[in-house]
Formats: structure tokens, sequence, C-alpha cells
């Protein structure tokens, strides 16, 4: 898990160095084919059909559409705020994942996990600060990708059972391909890529690969509730890389705004666990 978290924090520095030059249009087209490429031969070497009536299924219609918006977000965040804070907001895509499952998938959160998931977003506005003289309207890309994002997760639950994950990989990175095609008309004209790019395209596809393999191989081989925290662990890689590569500096506010995403989130997950063991 730890090397997951480090693969994708890696990926999101390839994409935000992609993003200093080339428009979020092409970063979206580029990531989205080379991804549906790798997924689509991964399904086909597994057997699995690339298109199957469970596949037009309205949650997986769903998850597609929460992919899609989820993606254009984060890389529009990645973009415009720091790598940090943009991982920082996105670590309450839990929080809001049990509080969608409380809502409309009828799971039972007693008020602890209410109140702890009331204190997390509490963390997201310290972190964003509306109001405030230093509020950056930007941030906002982040609360959308970690609303959109948890959209995603939420769909996952109840979409057929036949789906498989190379499967729902290939239309996932479809979908951001097609969100790159939308934004065409609405942003700066695509430029040439350089080398550097090609090796930022293919650095990001390859460790966002080696992230999602070190991901499966974790929540197979490990306890769920013992691996399941580390995925936090994004969040301190990506504080280091920001400070190393982009020189970010988070403040105060930032970091106390994050412990409260942190430590919320982590309490969310123990009790749900211990209410299983309950059970």
């Amino acid at each position: 898990m730890l090397l997951a978290m480090a693969g994708f924090a890696l990926e999101d520095v390839f994409i935000k160095s992609l993003a200093q030059d080339l428009p979020t249009s092409e970063i979206l087209i580029g990531l989205g084919l080379g991804g549906t490429v790798i997924f689509g031969v991964l399904a086909r070497r597994r057997g699995d059909p690339l298109f199957s009536r469970a596949l037009f299924s309205p949650p997986m219609i769903l998850r597609n559409l929460g992919e899609m918006l989820g993606t254009l977000c984060f890389i529009s965040a990645l973009t415009l705020i720091p790598l940090s804070t943009a991982t920082a907001i996105i670590q309450a895509m839990p929080l809001v994942v049990v509080a969608g499952a409380a809502l409309f998938l009828g799971e039972r959160v007693g008020w602890r996990r209410w109140s702890a998931i009331v204190i997390g977003f509490c963390g997201v506005l310290l972190i964003i600060r509306p109001g405030m003289a230093d509020f950056d309207w930007a941030a906002l890309w982040a609360v959308g990708a970690t609303i959109f994002l948890a959209i995603r997760d939420l769909a996952t639950r109840v979409t057929p059972k036949e789906i498989t994950p190379s499967q729902m990989g290939c239309w996932g990175f479809f979908m951001a391909m097609i969100a790159g095609v939308f934004l065409l008309p609405f942003g700066p004209a695509p430029i040439l890529p350089a080398p550097v790019h090609g090796f930022y395209f293919l650095g990001g596809l390859a460790v966002g690969m080696a992230g999602y393999s070190a991901l499966t191989l974790a929540m197979r081989s490990g306890a769920v509730a013992v691996v399941t925290p580390f995925r936090y662990s994004r969040l301190l890689f990506s504080i280091i890389l920001g400070a190393v590569i982009f020189a970010e500096r988070p403040d105060g506010i930032t970091l106390a705004g994050a412990a409260l995403i942190l430590s919320s989130g982590l309490y969310t997950l123990a009790r749900g666990n211990q209410r299983k063991a309950q059970s």
C-alpha cells in the first residue's frame, strides 16, 4: 500500500509537470488514451469483453461520469494549486463515501462517525478558507474532484459483479479522454508536445499502473483493516515531493486542516471496522 501511494504521488508530480506547459484537455486526452490502451489490452488478455450489456448499466454509467468529472477536476486542481493542497483536500474522499453510503445506500452510520465526518469537512474548510483574504477559488477544483470521485466509488459498490477491474479501468480512462475532447473548444489550443512531455506522459502512466498493481496486491494479500489506513501516506509523499520538486511550503493552517482530515478519516475507518467485528 505504501508503494501504491508513492506511485500515485509520483503520478501527480508528472501530471503537474505536464500542466506547466500543456493545456488540461491535452493532458486528459494523452493520459486517457494511454490508460485505455493498457487496460484494454489487459482486459482482452483475460478474455473480458470491452462491450457488454453490463458495461452500460445505470451504475456503470454513473461510475464513468464520476470518473470523468473527478479526473477533470483533479487535473485542473493540480494545474492551479499546490500539489500538497490538492492532495490534502482529496483525502476527505473516504469521508464523503461514508456519508454517501449512509444517505443513498442504507449503510448504518452512528453519531460518532457522523461527528468525525463533520470534523473532516471542517479540515477541508481550513485548507480552502472561504471568505478569507487568501481564499483561492481554484481550490474548489479539488473539492469537486473529491465529490465526483466519491460518486465513482459509491457507484462501484453497486455495479454488476461480472464487471472486472480491467474493464472498469479501460472505461474510466476512456471517459477521461472524452472529457479532454469536450474541453478542447473551451481552453487553450493544443501544442505539439516536446520530448520531455513524452517522458512525463510515459512516466505518469508507468508509475500510475505500478501504483494500481501494488494497490490491488495489497488489498488481495493483506487484511483490509490493516492496509487501508496506509492510503493516507499519499499526503506525506505529496508534501515531500511538492517541497523538493516544486518548492512548495504548506502553511500551518493547511497542515492543521490536513491533520483534521487524516485523523477523522482514520477514526471513521477504525470505527467502521469495529462495528463490522461486532456484527
